[in-house]
């Protein structure tokens, strides 16, 4: 997907470099919301999960009502 490699990638204000590491990141595309492994390269063929943008934002919302954990 084309898209993956222009895409724009952030993870939360919560998360540090100081860590493990081991991070989420997201970034909005046109159609979907794609989601990765911040240790993992956007380049080749690493599979990154793609959300449909309702869905995603049913999701945040679960786990900002302490729904989903």
């Amino acid at each position: 997907m084309a898209q993956l490699n222009r895409a724009v990638w952030r993870k939360s204000s919560r998360s540090s470099d100081s860590g493990n590491g081991q991070c989420v990141e997201v970034a909005g595309l046109v159609s979907a919301v794609a989601v990765r492994d911040s240790k993992l390269p956007t380049e080749g063929e690493f599979p990154h999960l793609l959300v449909n943008p309702g869905d995603w934002s049913a999701f945040l919302a679960g786990v900002k009502s302490g729904e989903r954990r």
